[in-house]
């Protein structure tokens, strides 16, 4: 399959396909050293590299080009789950201070995090509030000029590594955002997941935070970055299954049982037809809710879409391509073994799959 092909559809631009072109050339000089067991020191230097490469002024800026993010996703992803990972966490984490920030925020925070001198974390969930994000106990309180937080936030990616963290907490006026600095947080309780990435429990005992925005508008600014962001969390699946299935392409061509290739075999032959078609489809959905989101219409519906589907599809395309290549796909360091551990989070963060569902019916029955 050519990886490149989609960026003949309408929904691009020439300078999107010069920008794929370039992230692939970069990427296969430069993501040999990430698939190391230290994930916080394989991330620390991701972002150091993607910020001299000049990837991360795509995703850490006020501007954002969905598009853009997307495709340099689906490239790094390709190539290397920690990479696709370190390179979205800049933005994820930034986003808010982008969207609401004031001037001199955006200049402490955002210059230091598009150069990958910075790394910033994202601080939603709480150990009873993912998805009932209105259940957060984690609290703000005015004093003097600023403000103090307490409580806990937990499933935190980067926390540990990170220098400054984006953190939502209930004021009087409702749930707000502020930026709180690494130095007034205890990250100390990390958590070990099936896919190595930074992630911790924070503690916020009297943590500083500076106001972001206005307060009691947390909830909406929270949900307009994570806007921006599902719609690329599509690309990174997509950029997992086109991997998955150029590894089950090269092992069914070049494995040989019973006189013959394994791709010679139908049932092989029908697993690789799904496998390119729900591909295919991912793509669809995924760059249609991107070049929407550019042209600054409403993607809620088709964000979830494109999140719920491609997704579950590169599961499914993971999976398959494991029992194509046999012994091989469940060896631990073979790229689809990599593959298994690194989709399945996708199909929780950032709203698990049936939330999205629920989305899609919501916003129908809307309509």
């Amino acid at each position: 399959m050519d990886r490149f092909a989609h960026y003949g559809w309408p929904f691009f631009e020439p300078r999107h396909l010069e920008l794929a072109r370039q992230a692939e050339a970069w990427s296969l000089e430069n993501l040999g050293h990430a698939h190391g067991e230290d994930a916080d020191a394989v991330c620390k230097r991701l972002v150091q590299d993607l910020g001299c490469a000049g990837y991360l002024r795509y995703c850490v800026t006020d501007a954002p080009d969905v598009r853009s993010i997307a495709l340099l996703r689906e490239v790094f992803a390709y190539h290397a789950g920690l990479a696709d990972f370190a390179f979205v966490m800049q933005g994820l984490g930034s986003g808010p201070i982008g969207l609401a920030g004031s001037s001199e925020l955006k200049a402490k925070y955002l210059r230091k995090a598009a150069e990958g001198e910075a790394i910033p974390a994202f601080a939603l969930s709480e150990p009873e509030a993912g998805s009932d994000v209105q259940a957060m106990t984690t609290t703000a309180r005015r004093a003097g000029s600023g403000w103090v937080l307490e409580g806990t936030k937990t499933w935190i990616s980067n926390g540990g590594i990170a220098d400054f963290y984006v953190v939502f907490a209930k004021a009087e006026e409702g749930i707000s955002a502020f930026v709180v600095d690494a130095a007034d947080v205890d990250a100390s309780e990390r958590i070990d997941i099936v896919a190595p990435h930074p992630m911790a429990t924070l503690k916020l005992r009297g943590a500083k935070g500076a106001l972001l925005g206005e307060p009691g508008q947390g909830f909406k600014l929270a949900m307009r970055n994570l806007d921006i962001f599902r719609t690329t969390v599509a690309a990174a699946a997509t950029g997992f299954a086109r991997r998955a299935i150029a590894e089950a392409l090269k092992r069914s061509t070049g494995r040989k049982l019973f006189g013959q290739k394994l791709s010679d075999f139908q049932m092989t032959q029908a697993k690789l037809a799904d496998m390119a078609t729900r591909i295919e489809a991912a793509a669809l959905l995924t760059y249609k809710s991107a070049w929407t989101k550019d042209r600054n219409q409403r993607v809620t519906r088709d964000a979830a879409m494109a999140k719920m589907f491609a997704t579950e599809s590169a599961q499914q395309v993971v999976d398959d391509a494991v029992q194509i290549c046999g012994g091989l796909g469940v060896t631990r360091g073979h790229p689809v073994e990599r593959l298994y551990r690194e989709v399945r989070a996708l199909r929780i963060y950032e709203g698990a799959t049936e939330v999205q569902k629920l989305i899609i019916a919501r916003e129908l029955l809307r309509s």
